[in-house]
């Protein structure tokens, strides 16, 4: 049955969403890292490097939207509790060769439940931060790949794709 341990969590047993009860749950230290990667043209990318994207630095906007965004993943996902983030840290590397940047969100945190959403909503903002501040040049980046990396911490234990 969904909601009992074997199925979906966030379903209850007559199939409707609900936020699990976390309270019963020990405190424990956990850590998850998240990646995607933003595509777009060569030009595109030329500008973000060389500072020349007219609004402004991109890759610190998108640094800065990414830790907001872990900050606020419980406003943004329904069912996501709102935990203490310990920290985020944002990491951009440009891929000349493809053509892209390749986004990685780290984030931690003490409690009862984890912090890979956080992880994961900080990649998706920042690639879309990215996108939002080049899309005058470049209508057809494409946001790929997002996934949890690495996870650790709580009952589940340690993930790594």
């Amino acid at each position: 049955m969904a909601g009992d341990g074997d199925g979906l969590t966030h379903i209850d047993a007559s199939g409707r969403p609900r936020m699990v009860d976390v309270g019963e749950k020990a405190d424990t230290k956990r850590f998850a890292v998240a990646k995607g990667s933003i595509y777009m043209k060569p030009e595109t990318l030329r500008r973000i490097l060389s500072g020349g994207a007219e609004k402004g630095d991109v890759l610190s906007v998108a640094q800065t939207a990414g830790i907001m965004a872990a900050k606020n993943t419980a406003r943004a996902i329904p069912m996501c509790h709102n935990i203490l983030i310990s920290g985020v840290e944002m990491q951009f590397t440009p891929d000349e060769e493809h053509s892209a940047v390749h986004i990685e969100a780290s984030a931690s945190t003490v409690g009862k439940t984890g912090i890979e959403m956080e992880s994961l909503h900080a990649v998706s903002v920042a690639a879309l931060t990215i996108y939002d501040m080049c899309k005058a040049v470049d209508r057809g980046m494409r946001i790929t790949d997002i996934r949890l990396h690495r996870k650790e911490g709580g009952k589940s234990g340690l993930y790594e794709e």
